[in-house]
């Protein structure tokens, strides 16, 4: 292979390094090597090998020194385009003045990442328009409720930067939904309904009425004091709210609007019988607090038009709707009843377990709200249905979190080895290779000579014989190892560089994202970190939970 095609190589190499924090590409060099010198593609299968040798080598300079180096052979390359996109979501349409909009979980549980999209993009409407945002809690399925949940969400929105300046509690509000029933049945909007669940359904299919559509008003507030009174049992009737019952959509046929549950109520105990289901709470409560706009996934659409009916019915505005498409967030858990029952079970942690797709997982990894914030933005309010990608809320969070990660070393598993051949070992490696004025990690081997390599690299020293220590020299393999000189250019004989770490290093647990813990070692200065999150070295961004005097326990984050 000529000089001048190794030269080459290096220029890329130096250049992709540069450009990505000191640590180039293999791939990308490949790429950019055959993309701009076409008469190298024939070339490939033999290129490959020195271009991966070339691109160690380079890795193994820092980032001060490989931009010396590209500054030297084409300066002009240490310039990259930047090609910024601005990503907004579309103007409100109808906007009078201030909007009103809302977040409306039920109280399960906390937080999960799905639920975070409707509450950003509704909190980055009203933080544009200014107005109020509403925290409604709807709380009228008393069986699926998690009494913590009424101050846990509050928290994981704060967190994610989510201002509510309104807050209300269905299950305060249900002698108001009672009344506007009663003004429904009255009107001849509604009836009370004592047919056999299954056959009334039947019936809706085949576009006809049950025997209790038509019953007098008379009739029908007679079965409604019943019905409030408790004198039927649960599942003995319902109250209807009338639609269109040939309307060509089945789902928007009569819906109910209240129904009989006989169990306790975490915040009301038995105190009500009668509960509203959300087409009607949601639609008079959406009145009663002046919503603008509402904006909610595709799957609430038929929802949308059996609550128009309520507004159609009273006379009222009706606010707009946006329907967003429906995500897909693939390798989680979402469910807070299967998390609630593995916390139980002894499986998972608690909420934040790193297994789940939990706010409150979410932050305990390192991922920044203003990343989560950015993906939903950029997803908008469109209804194409989507796929949520790992790796671009992890791109995201690495621009957030990158500039203020400072970078170490850490080993699993450690091996020690003493090193012979040599009084004094020296050497250093930046804290931040964008952030020179932070200093250096600067390493003195004296007496002993010992550092601890991972599990995994102690094989690789065994079978190869010989290591570079990132950052530090070159070692041969034995008991103890013996010191082999300082020349980075072994890289290119297909020598290793591995991490590492010292006698001053400190005790350290890592939280993978499978739940399992990494026991290791990490540099003793990262006990000095101001900054909750570091980059271990080839192994990725990790947040620091906790820390002592002598240990350090992380979660790991990302690559």
């Amino acid at each position: 292979m000529s000089d001048q095609i190794e030269d080459t190589i290096r220029k890329f190499a130096l250049q992709n390094a540069v450009f990505f924090k000191g640590t180039a590409n293999p791939k990308a060099v490949v790429g950019k090597i055959l993309g701009g010198c076409p008469e190298l593609r024939s070339k490939a299968a033999e290129i490959t090998p020195l271009i991966n040798q070339i691109v160690e080598e380079v890795n193994a300079m820092g980032l001060e020194a490989q931009t010396k180096a590209l500054a030297e052979v084409d300066s002009t390359m240490l310039v990259k385009e930047k090609k910024e996109r601005k990503y907004e979501l579309p103007e409100l349409e109808n906007v009078d003045g201030k909007v009103v909009m809302r977040i409306a979980p039920g109280p399960s549980g906390p937080l999960h990442l799905g639920h975070t999209r409707v509450s950003i993009l509704n909190d980055e409407y009203v933080k544009r328009y200014g107005g109020d945002l509403v925290l409604r809690f709807e709380d009228t399925n008393p069986e699926k409720i998690d009494p913590d949940a009424y101050d846990m969400i509050p928290e994981d929105l704060e967190w994610l930067g989510v201002k509510c300046n309104r807050k209300y509690i269905q299950s305060d509000r249900f002698e108001m939904y009672y009344d506007y029933t009663r003004k429904l049945l009255e009107a001849g909007h509604a009836y009370v309904c004592t047919c056999d669940a299954e056959h009334w359904r039947q019936l809706k299919e085949q576009k006809q009425a049950c025997p209790c559509h038509d019953l007098p008003v008379e009739t029908q507030l007679e079965r409604y004091d019943k019905f409030l009174a408790g004198e039927y049992k649960e599942g003995e009737a319902v109250v209807v709210v009338k639609t269109d019952i040939a309307h060509p959509n089945p789902a928007v046929r009569d819906f109910v609007a209240l129904r009989l549950v006989d169990h306790p109520h975490p915040l009301t105990g038995d105190k009500y019988v009668a509960y509203p289901m959300m087409n009607l709470s949601v639609a008079i409560d959406d009145h009663e607090m002046g919503m603008t706009h509402v904006i909610r996934g595709k799957d609430h659409l038929n929802n949308t038009f059996r609550q128009e009916y309520i507004f159609d019915y009273f006379g009222w505005k009706k606010p707009v709707y946006y329907h967003y498409g429906l995500v897909n967030i693939p390798d989680t858990v979402l469910k807070t009843s299967l998390i609630k029952q593995s916390i139980g079970e002894g499986e998972y942690s608690g909420w934040d377990d790193v297994r789940t797709g939990t706010v409150r997982a979410m932050a305990r990894r390192g991922i920044k709200p203003e990343a989560i914030r950015r993906y939903w933005v950029e997803s908008g309010i469109k209804p194409v249905d989507i796929t949520f990608t790992w790796e671009n809320l992890y791109g995201m969070n690495r621009d957030v979190i990158d500039g203020v990660s400072n970078r170490y070393f850490f080993v699993g598993n450690p091996v020690r080895y003493d090193i012979d051949g040599i009084d004094e070992i020296v050497g250093k490696a930046p804290l931040h290779p964008d952030h020179p004025e932070r200093g250096d990690r600067v390493y003195k081997l004296e007496d002993p000579r010992t550092i601890f390599l991972s599990s995994d690299d102690s094989k690789t020293f065994l079978d190869a014989g010989m290591v570079r220590l990132k950052d530090l020299c070159n070692i041969e393999y034995g008991l103890p190892a013996k010191y082999a000189g300082d020349d980075v250019s072994v890289l290119r004989k297909g020598v290793r560089a591995v991490q590492w770490v010292g006698t001053d290093s400190v005790k350290a647990s890592l939280v993978m994202p499978d739940g399992s813990i990494t026991e290791g070692l990490v540099e003793g200065a990262v006990l000095r970190e101001e900054s909750e999150t570091v980059q271990l070295e080839r192994i990725g961004f990790v947040r620091i939970e906790g820390k002592d005097q002598d240990s350090v326990r992380m979660v790991f984050a990302h690559r």
